[in-house]
């Protein structure tokens, strides 16, 4: 089954696979036997699962590709032959040559009759569909700068917790609610999707609590520390600058697990330090998140490129 909103929209998701290439990067294209096109590796949502996990599952069912999502690259919205309106979500994902060596040699299925790597004027002149060269034409833009290359900082607010005014405890070990631990749950394989590199938590019971499902199922240890705790941040003693230097400088995919008070802060360095004082992005939803959101933050070159935001709901 997959995903639909309640007015019916069909939501799918894909990405551009590229690979390293002498002359520049090669995308992938799919041929697809039953609808006669060409196109890119996408698929339907399914239901209770989130966007990003969609689109490397889909990836992986189709080509045997194992990706990692970068920076977002659009949506292409049309009519479905039943009538519903349709809109898939893409992203910017790296094939690396390791990847191609452990998936071997392709094998149609039932979705996919070939695969093809081609340079992009060769794919622009064999993609299908129209709106999937707008996508293609995104990509070579961002490929033509070197952008199309990221890592990302992912901010993520700890899952709901228990009330400070039902909690005899200090703040800092007030733990999550049923639905806090049902958030982290299913938030965790939407980030894994990004493919971090980094967990850094709060000490705080309720971030530590919030990325254990990610940890375990990115096989990455948890970094606790005070520095972008709330506690500390309230007493003026939280180093919220001194962490996301480290992390730039490493340019490594991380997420950062804090607090409502906290993450404003986290987001307001990262800008700085990736596109200046005068960000062309619209930070306030980054920086506002809900419990169990989370916030990713492309960079390239020391360059902000794209934000994003999602949420830890999942429609059934």
């Amino acid at each position: 089954m997959s995903q639909t909103t309640p007015d019916g929209l069909v939501v799918a998701a894909g990405a551009v696979c590229w690979r390293r290439h002498e002359g520049g990067p090669q995308v992938l294209l799919i041929h697809r036997e039953h609808h006669k096109d060409v196109s890119f590796p996408k698929g339907k949502v399914d239901p209770g699962e989130s966007v990003p996990h969609a689109a490397v599952r889909e990836i992986r069912e189709e080509t045997g590709y194992r990706v990692h999502l970068g920076a977002p690259i659009g949506t292409a919205e049309y009519v479905l032959p039943n009538g519903r309106d349709k809109v898939v979500h893409y992203w910017v994902a790296q094939v690396k040559d390791t990847e191609i060596e452990r998936a071997g040699a392709f094998h149609p299925n039932d979705e996919v009759a070939a695969l093809e790597w081609v340079d992009i004027d060769a794919a622009r002149s064999m993609l299908t569909y129209e709106r999937d060269i707008a996508i293609l034409d995104r990509f070579a833009e961002r490929a033509a700068v070197g952008q199309h290359r990221t890592f990302a900082m992912i901010a993520l607010r700890h899952g709901k917790t228990t009330p400070r005014h039902q909690w005899s405890g200090p703040d800092a070990t007030r733990p999550l609610l049923p639905v806090g631990r049902t958030q982290a749950k299913q938030v965790a394989p939407a980030i894994a999707a990004f493919g971090p590199r980094k967990i850094v938590s709060s000490t705080a019971a309720r971030c530590l609590a919030t990325v254990e499902p990610l940890s375990a199922r990115t096989k990455i240890g948890v970094t606790s520390t005070a520095d972008i705790s709330q506690d500390a941040h309230e007493h003026g003693k939280s180093d919220v600058p001194g962490v996301v230097r480290k992390r730039l400088r490493k340019g490594r995919t991380t997420v950062l697990c804090s607090h409502g008070p906290v993450l404003p802060d986290i987001i307001a360095h990262i800008a700085a330090a990736t596109s200046g004082e005068d960000s062309r992005f619209d930070l306030h939803r980054a920086a506002m998140l809900s419990t169990g959101d989370f916030a990713v933050l492309h960079i390239a070159d020391d360059e902000l490129i794209a934000v994003e935001t999602h949420s830890s709901r999942v429609h059934d």
